[in-house]
Parts: C-alpha cells; structure tokens; sequence
C-alpha cells in the first residue's frame, strides 16, 4: 500500500533542470520533485508520495486528508493505552 500525503506548495524552483517544489506539510517543509504535475502552481496542494508530487488536489480535499490523519492519530493514542 502506497500513502500519499498532501501539502500546500509554497516555492517552485528548478534544481539540474528537474521542477521542484518547496511544500508545507503543516508546518514542515519539504524538498519536492514536481516532475509529475507540471501544471502546479505555488498555493496548490499536491500529493505527494517518497519525494515526489504525483498529483494536485482541491484545498477541501486536502482537508478531508488532514482530518482523516488527525483521526488516525487519535485512534493510535487510544490503543497505547490499552492492555
């Protein structure tokens, strides 16, 4: 199974002619290739997966994303505390 998580691109740059993208994972930022989605553009949100864009997303799905993460985390938290 293959996670892609979302981020807001904040910089776009070209590193050995390759796109690049500087993206916000809340609050952490990350160094990402953008060779697959030519079409972003700084305030989109790509997913991204080991480095790579892969595709844009809307703002509301990436929200969706980011609750259902916060969701995973908490259930997580619930289990440690288990038996």
């Amino acid at each position: 199974m293959c996670l892609a998580v979302p981020g807001r691109l904040v910089e776009t740059y070209r590193e050995h002619d390759v796109p690049m993208g500087r993206v916000d994972f809340g609050g952490v930022f990350k160094r990402v290739c953008l060779l697959h989605v030519p079409e972003a553009v700084v305030d989109d949100y790509v997913l991204v997966h080991v480095g790579f864009a892969l595709s844009t997303i809307d703002e509301d799905e990436a929200r969706r994303v980011f609750a259902y993460l916060e969701e995973m985390n908490r259930l997580d938290e619930l289990e440690a505390g288990s038996p």
